[in-house]
């Protein structure tokens, strides 16, 4: 999981300080949830999502405005804790002064924001969850097919780059080689993109590394993508039965998610390309509800009672 600061957000969101710098620490952020303190403002502090960014509006901030001055000084120093890792104000309110003096004998920082209350909480929240979600790292290679992410696993010297190479020489887009980051956003939703340091680079054995956007264009290659599809490739076992109707379902598991997945067995004569290729047309058109296994299985029944039938 990436870490995030309060500084982070500021630069990202364009955020001006209220506070003085110097009295400031930038915290952590841990979770991506946002927490809007009016029951705080009434002074209901039992359930208080402190470790959350408080979210300040007009409404949380025209009722503290009816509180006595006692009242405010309490609401603030108790919405001000050293687990906080910030406040924001929207609609570019001004920060009310017991709210300064609370944040800065903790160091918190206070922020103010031109942005509505609402499009704030869901801009900040969708940029948290995808800065926040839990992320991994597994060896293979993910491309870009018909806008099917397709991860391509399978040991080492399997052929992965070389099908890889092959793909994009067809028109489809690299988004990593040898290793693929993955975070999960959301349930079910996994991206995919390559380590910084290895972007746009495939690894070719007798040729060495290629810049694949160098060689073939900015549109041979893209940052990240969304995984639909994971391909494994492995030698070929005479012993071993593999599916050849496509009405088996495999699944890999990545996180909480499971990955639908395909076993093509690789020996010489086989256009990996080709059959990675009609894999991922052929996933689109299940998710479509069109599934020609299902169909042929139909028919095939069909079939076989009718015989059955005219045999009666």
């Amino acid at each position: 999981m990436a870490e995030v600061t309060t500084k982070d957000i500021m630069e990202e969101f364009e955020l001006a300080l209220v506070n003085d710098e110097d009295s400031v620490a930038y915290r952590p952020i841990t979770t991506s949830d946002i927490s809007r303190p009016g029951m705080e403002m009434a002074g209901f502090f039992t359930y208080y999502p402190a470790k959350r960014i408080q979210l300040i509006g007009k409404t949380e901030l025209s009722f503290y405005e009816q509180l006595s001055e006692e009242e405010q000084l309490d609401r603030m120093e108790q919405l001000c804790t050293y687990d906080t890792p910030a406040v924001i104000l929207s609609r570019g309110m001004e920060a009310p002064q017991p709210l300064i003096n609370a944040a800065n004998e903790v160091g918190l920082p206070i922020f103010s924001t031109e942005i509505s209350t609402t499009r704030m909480s869901s801009k900040l929240t969708t940029y948290l969850e995808s800065k926040l979600a839990p992320m991994t790292a597994l060896h293979g290679v993910l491309i870009d097919i018909y806008g099917i992410g397709v991860m391509i696993t399978g040991s080492s010297g399997v052929g992965k780059s070389e099908t890889a190479l092959d793909l994009v020489r067809r028109g489809h887009r690299l988004v990593a080689d040898d290793s693929v980051e993955i975070r999960q956003e959301q349930d079910g939703v996994l991206v995919g993109r390559s380590p910084e340091l290895i972007r746009h680079l495939l690894e070719i054995r007798g040729l060495g590394i290629i810049n694949v956007m160098t060689l073939f264009g900015a549109g041979a290659v893209r940052n990240e993508k969304r995984i639909g599809l994971a391909i494994d490739l492995e030698a070929w076992d005479q012993k071993k039965q593999y599916d050849r109707l496509g009405l088996d379902e495999d699944f890999m598991q990545v996180f909480d998610t499971g990955l639908p997945k395909i076993t093509v067995p690789v020996r010489p004569g086989r256009n990996l390309a080709v059959i990675i290729e009609v894999a991922a047309m052929n996933f689109r058109l299940k998710r479509m509800g069109i599934n020609a296994a299902e169909q042929f299985s139909e028919r095939l029944t069909s079939v076989i009672n009718e015989s059955d039938t005219d045999n009666d």
